[in-house]
């Protein structure tokens, strides 16, 4: 089953979190929440983001562009990490000869 906070639980969640940064944040598109018949809700996973984005802007005193430049960086770091772990479970399937080749592929790529 999902979890889904309101804005008020959220703030009440996340110690840094005002209500003030999350209109915010959502206003910038740093923070999209999901749209449900009791209004806007937020995952566990926006929950993760705000702490990150409340850390980020208190120590570091970033403005709204700069968090959401990082933000969509963490995202593409987590899709890349995502989909290699995709293609070694793919290469984990195929047999040792294709293994050996890539791996050496790999290995001896500054060769190129």
């Amino acid at each position: 089953m999902t979890v889904l906070y309101s804005e008020t639980q959220l703030v009440r969640t996340i110690d840094r979190l005002t209500e003030s940064q999350l209109t915010t944040f959502i206003q910038a598109e740093i923070i999209t929440p999901v749209q449900t018949d009791s209004g806007p809700a937020f995952r566990e996973i926006d929950v993760a983001r705000l702490n990150l984005l409340c850390e980020l802007s208190d120590e570091f005193d970033l403005n709204e562009d700069a968090l959401g430049m990082i933000m969509s960086l963490v995202d593409q770091l987590h899709s890349a990490r995502r989909d290699l772990r995709n293609i070694v479970t793919a290469l984990k399937r195929e047999n040792t000869d294709v293994q050996r080749r890539i791996a050496s592929a790999l290995l001896h790529k500054h060769d190129n």
